[in-house]
């Protein structure tokens, strides 16, 4: 079979045939559904990539992968796999880190044809769910808008983030991007089109922006705008440990100095850690802002990083992405672990998961992100996060240096040891991880917000065939 024949699949049988009329035979016996105006691929090129993902940890191999160009097309294939008991999950970038994207013999729905930018307002974008960030931004820029909040690395899919969150260096000014959301074109586990929004299926609106797709599929969001600025100064502080970086991260944040805060500890290349506050400043005039205002009071070991075009600044990341393909470190595996801490005990908790790490644990280009994001404008409700008016982002972003998989299961281990530390004091897990959790491990994350989302799936997925790579129920 050539790696690009598409064939109509039933039941683990491969056919090749007209969408007039087939009758397709297999597992189902008696029942001979007339097949989705769709058409799957099982060649084994298009099967095997779909088994992999950024994490590169998890393979779960699907029967077949779909890649719809419609919202009628995903309510089709949603329709016939729930008739054939077939379990889907929906894959955007394919930058999940523990197989969250996979379906295991199952159909994965790859909307990568759905990445369309239907419509630019001035105070808001329509775009489908297959789009990235990167062209999000581009377009919007063109008309002098953003998005309130962007991901660090702009590969990432709409859908994709809005299925868990989205967070960023403006985060403690706007929330999260599932905060920045308008209204939702959905299609659910019974392959119903829907769409909604605070006012329109309410109940449903809430249950998928940060729900990890297992109610209904993200097929197309319109989300809010703001007038883009033109530059972007930054900033990066140096501090001699922990407690200082802390201190001036709380300091710069309660006087919202900076339209972005974060920070990071970083290995320092001596078996130690180099302590890092970044932040960025928006400005319009042909006048940068005043470095010595902005400054007064904080670490004086500092310097100006860089002063950027804001879709240049925005894009940072991808230089990082060019050198980590080029070494081929962007294809080992990437044991992530990303979790919130109580801005009350943050520093007791950082300092002592950081006293337990070295080097090795991160790779040469890895990084422990922890900042702090005011909660009031994250309003998301399936989003968790610890409930104090302060909480830290503080995330193991783990690049090794090597495909070495004894190590990577080692990290594992140790992710799971890491978030019952934090659990227990309180923190809270950013669904992302590369972290095994069981259906009751998902209930105690979700807590009070628990019937919400259980809810919601008995409803729009009483067959339970979405997204079956996070093991919720």
């Amino acid at each position: 079979m050539t790696p690009n024949r598409r064939t109509l699949l039933h039941a683990g049988v491969s056919v090749t045939a007209t969408l007039a009329s087939a009758t397709l035979a297999g597992q189902c016996g008696a029942r001979d559904p007339r097949p989705p105006k769709i058409l799957l691929s099982d060649d084994p090129e298009s099967c095997a990539a779909a088994a992999q993902d950024f994490g590169h940890i998890v393979q779960k191999r699907p029967r077949a992968v779909c890649k719809p160009a419609t919202h009628g097309e995903v309510a089709d294939i949603l329709r016939w796999t729930r008739e054939q008991g077939l379990k889907v999950a929906a894959r955007g970038q394919g930058h999940a880190t523990y197989g969250r994207a996979m379906a295991e013999d199952g159909i994965v729905m790859d909307l990568g044809a759905l990445a369309a930018i239907h419509r630019i307002e001035s105070d808001r974008v329509v775009v489908d769910a297959g789009a990235s960030w990167h062209s999000v931004l581009e377009a919007t820029l063109a008309k002098g808008l953003a998005p309130p909040v962007l991901t660090n690395y702009l590969g990432l899919s709409v859908g994709g983030t809005l299925a868990v969150g989205g967070i960023g260096g403006s985060s403690s000014r706007h929330g999260l991007q599932t905060d920045q959301v308008l209204e939702l074109d959905v299609v659910t586990g019974e392959g119903v089109e829907l769409t909604c929004s605070p006012t329109a299926h309410a109940e449903l609106f809430d249950a998928v922006r940060a729900g990890l797709a297992q109610c209904a599929i993200i097929t197309r969001a319109t989300l809010a705008l703001m007038r883009a600025p033109k530059r972007v100064r930054r900033y990066l502080l140096s501090y001699p440990d922990l407690a200082s970086l802390t201190a001036d991260q709380r300091r710069a944040l309660d006087a919202a100095r900076f339209d972005q805060l974060q920070g990071a500890v970083v290995p320092d290349g001596a078996g130690g850690w180099r302590y890092q506050l970044e932040a960025g400043v928006f400005y319009d005039s042909s006048t940068p802002p005043d470095d010595k205002a902005l400054l007064v009071g904080l670490s004086n070991k500092h310097e100006t990083v860089s002063d950027l075009a804001f879709g240049d600044d925005a894009n940072a990341f991808a230089k990082l992405e060019k050198l980590l393909r080029s070494n081929g470190q962007w294809f080992n595996p990437h044991p992530w672990l990303l979790t919130y801490l109580r801005g009350s005990n943050a520093l007791e908790v950082a300092s002592e998961v950081i006293a337990g790490l070295n080097a090795d644990d991160l790779g040469p280009f890895g990084r422990i992100t922890y900042y702090p994001i005011f909660t009031n404008e994250c309003r998301t409700p399936l989003l968790r996060l610890p409930d104090e008016r302060v909480v830290f982002p503080f995330n193991l972003i783990r690049i090794p240096a090597s495909a070495d998989k004894a190590h990577a299961d080692q990290q594992l281990t140790r992710n799971r040891m890491l978030y019952d530390r934090i659990r227990a004091a309180g923190g809270m897990l950013y669904p992302v991880s590369a972290l095994a959790m069981s259906s009751q491990d998902w209930a105690d994350h979700f807590g009070p917000r628990w019937p919400l989302l259980r809810e919601a799936r008995r409803r729009h997925d009483p067959g339970g065939i979405l997204t079956p790579g996070y093991d919720l129920f």
